[in-house]
């Protein structure tokens, strides 16, 4: 872990935690980060929850926290989806 302390003139000293060079680390509460792309209370749509699921999956094995149209536009061909001309 590095922390690091900022000072600013006339302050006290902060601290602040700088997660930028973790590589795969756990959080502090041991959880693993988080890259939920839907909305775990919205499974109305079993369509949706499959894009949802196969968005995080992506995002998991790629560490990515947000991706790309280009990505997206895969990940939906990846599902078997196809433009009708």
């Amino acid at each position: 872990m590095n922390v690091s302390a900022l000072q600013q003139p006339g302050q006290s000293t902060q601290t602040f935690e700088d997660r930028r060079n973790r590589s795969g680390e756990a959080r502090p509460d041991g959880m693993p980060e988080r890259r939920q792309f839907r909305d775990a209370r919205n499974d109305a749509n079993p369509g949706a929850a499959e894009l949802g699921d196969a968005i995080d999956k992506y995002k998991s094995e790629n560490r990515r926290r947000f991706i790309t149209w280009d990505e997206l536009y895969n990940v939906i061909l990846d599902l078997g989806y196809e433009k009708k001309r």
